[in-house]
């Protein structure tokens, strides 16, 4: 392409080599590697080449491990950068071919035109062609805080700054790198996954308080070993006393420090639950990936998981809770009924020509005539499309009125006046100006109305009241309600001069009523069974909207937010202006019991979410306009809109919802429960095996100074743990059983009472059987006939295998810490039954082929049963366990103790970023 495609270059993301290289910085795994080093030289000194297995054995332990976690992390790391360039990839109105069409910012070229609205982004440098009241907020690219009027003394428009005001068209000169936002992007990294999420700090702590614990158990093991080393009271494999002073060689006494050192440093490595924090990665880039199929872009990653403790949502109405596809359903025209709304046979001429004239001018829509005959295209907002679709049915023809009229000026419609207006000059040079917004704030500023005689009528008080209650039985049937009017303006008060009229404020009052019309925006299908789900989960969900409390009263009654007509008076039911003008005490009191907010402002939604938040709240909140941000930003997670939503509230926002459906943000919630229950799932999984290999390591070093589990062995359990058991538990997908819960409280524990239930319940199985196996098992298995070599071997492999087993079988259990069938829903979860399978095959490749590498040997059939069996109960264990209430009392006090300084901390970061 000529002039360059509107791309710039990005930083790529780190290497599977990169994460290799910084997994070979773990100091646990160099300790590890310098001992394995140690014993390789050893061995072969002393061996020969067969001595190299000792040695050798750890040394590709170390290695398998470190490649396996890189390729996890590598992994992980390239669904966020797939993530991150969705982020980039804007949306953005052009004109092709005559059409209004929609494509991704990176499509477009020089000489496209785009169309430019409040809350976008300009995609590419260019210049203004034409528009009204366009500003623009260059603070991105100048660093100034002014904004900027464009116009034809003003044209140049620059990539990435903000539409504050107005509309406008633009052509684009520039794209890509020869643009200074290309330049300037491409020089900056958009690594976002490196953000650190609040969980991730939390169990950050924890992982380094459970590790302390593991390093005074690893050197006490050390301590103990060595001293019964020393002092004769250690025997090898064949009974014969290890080190006799004055005695033993140096090379032998250093080859069994050596080996004590590595079983040390190796109970370390497993003791410390590094995978903690990274499961939160794992959990993360997997659900990440989900949600885009259902819909949900995530922007922050602590969103994600902040989801799950939502206990409020504050929703728009159109386009959330309603299909935004709106119809001219009612119109009150010359001061009566039309019906059907576009029957034209029942008004006169020039009513028709006024409204059309009015339609066709005062709108940011347009309306395309494919060739062919072919239905007519219409483009704009919802509103405006439901209007022009009126106006053509009215006998419009949009692109010869547009000719015969020009736009002298406009005052676009916003949030905040609810109105919008534009001044058009007709052939005869009579200057009209025509209004359109809320049908009782333009009734408000009309002082007439068109009547059949094709002259305005006085608005008297009986005509007043009729047009109100046309309003109010519009609105009470679930209708927006839009009034249309306009003013003849006498030449001499239109300003001539380019200066004066770009400052002209359009006359708004002593209008003329020419239409009220209704539209019918129906309710999204579902939306009240997901409301329902939320009420279901402790989420109450509160309507915010810019429609009449009437309109509002009865969508929320349709989509069940309002239970009853009981519920619909306030302060359930709130006008904005009534909650705004209350003082912050009062605010607060009422906020709890608010449903639905009518006529509200972006800023009387900003109240509202403080509100909420003082009370204690963790609340959600829509948005789509521009005007919403600062509501986006208070928020703990701010849900911008991804068809109706402009890039401001999108860049202020913490998750874009794709489809503006209201069930998707309820598919969220779901999601962000799914991540915290996942991440405790792995917690209970991974501490069980913790503490019952610290356990039996420890109590056996004391007791007979040998260990069970070597260090080979301790490898292949972090394996497990880390790496496999993550990816097991971190991709189980949400279920409808998370709904039937309350949010998770900020200060909740992250080790439950019933986590500490089921984690004791296995550790005391699996610590009292794996100690008597250790301490009894040749007399149980009658291994008396064998060598004491082969017999100790056979029981260390029994040991370990019985051990794998074990963590295999918990596995499952670990999937639904409180539910009886932990079977539920698990063939449908197909890495899960993979990982598990994959475990299950490594482990007898590791027993029948590998016993070089990890000192065991081959079992027999007999042995695998007992092995298989000892897991297999962990199964009945737990449900049993699951009838006992555990003692919520001791258990959460000290939870509380564990998590107490890591709490501060995540609240000192957290304040930090504010």
């Amino acid at each position: 392409m000529w002039f360059g495609s509107n791309t710039y270059p990005r930083r790529k993301g780190n290497s599977f080599w990169r994460f290799l290289y910084d997994g070979c910085e773990d100091t646990t795994l160099i300790i590890l590697m310098v001992a394995a080093a140690a014993l390789l030289a050893l061995g072969i000194i002393t061996e020969g080449i067969k001595g190299w297995y000792d040695g050798g054995s750890i040394a590709l332990g170390v290695i398998f491990v470190m490649v396996v976690k890189a390729m996890h992390e590598y992994k992980s790391s390239l669904k966020f950068q797939n993530l991150n360039e969705e982020k980039q990839n804007i949306q953005c109105q052009v004109v092709r071919g005559g059409r209004r069409m929609m494509i991704s910012i990176f499509d477009i070229v020089v000489g496209d035109v785009i169309h430019l609205m409040i809350g976008d982004q300009v995609p590419a440098d260019g210049v203004f062609i034409s528009g009204y009241s366009l500003s623009i907020n260059e603070s991105s690219m100048t660093g100034g805080s002014q904004i900027v009027v464009k116009d034809h003394k003003s044209p140049f428009l620059m990539a990435g700054c903000k539409v504050a005001d107005g509309s406008g068209k633009m052509m684009v000169t520039s794209v890509g790198m020869n643009t200074e936002w290309g330049l300037l992007m491409a020089s900056i990294s958009n690594n976002d996954n490196d953000e650190e999420t609040p969980l991730q700090v939390r169990l950050s702590g924890v992982a380094m308080f459970i590790g302390k614990i593991g390093l005074l158990v690893a050197a006490s093991v050390l301590v103990i070993l060595l001293i019964r080393f020393f002092t004769g009271y250690t025997e090898d494999n064949e009974g014969k006393v290890e080190f006799i002073a004055g005695k033993t060689s140096v090379k032998d006494a250093l080859d069994g420090v050596i080996k004590i050192f590595t079983v040390a440093v190796a109970i370390v490595y497993v003791a410390v639950p590094e995978g903690l924090p990274l499961v939160v990665t794992s959990t993360l880039a997997y659900s990440m990936r989900k949600m885009m199929s259902d819909k949900a872009l995530i922007r922050r990653l602590s969103a994600c998981e902040m989801m799950g403790s939502v206990t409020t949502i504050c929703s728009d109405k159109t386009g959330t809770l309603t299909l935004n596809l709106m119809t001219v359903v009612e119109a009150y025209i010359c001061g009566k009924k039309i019906d059907p709304p576009n029957d034209t046979s029942a008004l006169p001429p020039k009513i028709v020509s006024l409204l059309v004239e009015s339609v066709a001018h005062n709108t940011t829509g347009s309306v395309f005539f494919p060739e062919g005959g072919q239905e007519v295209e219409v483009s704009g907002s919802p509103t405006e499309k439901a209007i022009l679709q009126w106006g053509i049915k009215l006998g419009m023809n949009f692109d010869v009125v547009r000719s015969e009229c020009s736009v002298i000026h406009a005052s676009p419609f916003n949030s905040e006046k609810k109105q919008g207006g534009v001044a058009v000059k007709r052939p005869d040079s009579e200057v009209h100006v025509h209004w359109k917004g809320a049908a009782e704030i333009v009734l408000a500023a009309c002082s007439r109305y068109m009547g059949s005689d094709e002259s305005p009528v006085p608005l008297d008080y009986g005509k007043l009241e009729y047009f109100k209650k046309a309003i109010e039985d519009m609105s009470a049937k679930g209708l927006r309600c839009v009034a249309i009017a306009y003013k003849p303006c006498a030449q001499e008060t239109v300003p001539t001069d380019e200066d004066d009229l770009a400052n002209w404020g359009l006359p708004d009052d002593d209008l003329v009523l020419l239409a009220i019309v209704g539209l019918k925006d129906p309710c999204r299908p579902g939306v009240r069974d997901a409301v329902q789900l939320c009420i279901q989960a402790g989420v109450k969900v509160r309507m915010v909207t810019g429609d009449n409390l009437l309109t509002a009263r009865a969508i929320a009654l349709e989509c069940g937010i309002l239970g009853s007509n009981a519920e619909a008076q306030e302060p359930n039911l709130i006008e904005g202006k009534s909650f705004r003008a209350m003082s912050e005490d009062q605010r607060l009191e009422v906020a709890e019991r608010i449903s639905v907010m009518g006529r509200s402002s972006p800023n009387d939604k900003l109240l509202l979410v403080q509100a909420l938040r003082k009370r204690g709240h963790v609340v959600a909140v829509t948005g789509d306009g521009t005007n919403d941000a600062p509501a986006l930003h208070e928020a703990d997670i701010g849900l911008a809109m991804g068809i109706q939503g402009t890039e401001v509230a999108i860049e202020s926002s913490d998750i874009v919802i794709l489809d503006d459906d209201f069930a998707s943000i309820v598919k969220v919630v779901r999601w962000g429960r799914s991540v915290y229950a996942n991440i405790q799932k792995f917690i209970q999984f991974q501490l069980t095996v913790n503490v019952v290999a610290l356990v039996i390591n420890a109590v056996a070093a004391v007791s007979s100074g040998d260990v069970p589990l070597n260090a080979v062995q301790l490898l292949w359990v972090n394996l497990i743990m880390d790496t496999l058991g993550a990816l097991a538990l971190a991709t189980e997908p949400p279920t409808d059983h998370l709904m039937h819960r309350h949010p998770v409280g900020r200060r909740e524990p992250l080790i439950t009472s019933i986590m500490w239930r089921n984690l004791l319940i296995q550790v005391a199985y699996q610590v009292l059987v794996l100690l008597v196996l250790n301490f009894r098992g040749i007399q149980i298995l009658h291994l008396h006939h064998s060598s004491q070599q082969h017999a100790k071997k056979v029981k260390n492999t029994l040991v370990f295998n019985a051990f794998i087993f074990a963590q295999i079988f918990n596995e499952f259990n670990a999937r639904k810490p409180d539910e009886i069938n932990i079977f539920k829903g698990v063939t449908k979860n197909h890495l899960f039954m993979g990982i598990v399978s994959l475990t299950v095959v490594l482990q007898v490749i590791i027993i029948m082929f590998l016993g070089k590498f990890t000192a065991t040997v081959r079992l027999s059939w007999q042995l695998w049963l007992v092995s298989i069996a000892i897991g297999f109960i962990s199964w009945p264990l737990a449900v049993i366990g699951k009838f006992l209430t555990p003692s919520v009392n001791i258990l959460s006090i000290y939870s509380h103790h564990v998590h107490r300084n890591v709490e501060r901390k995540v609240e000192m970061r957290m304040m930090s970023e504010c």
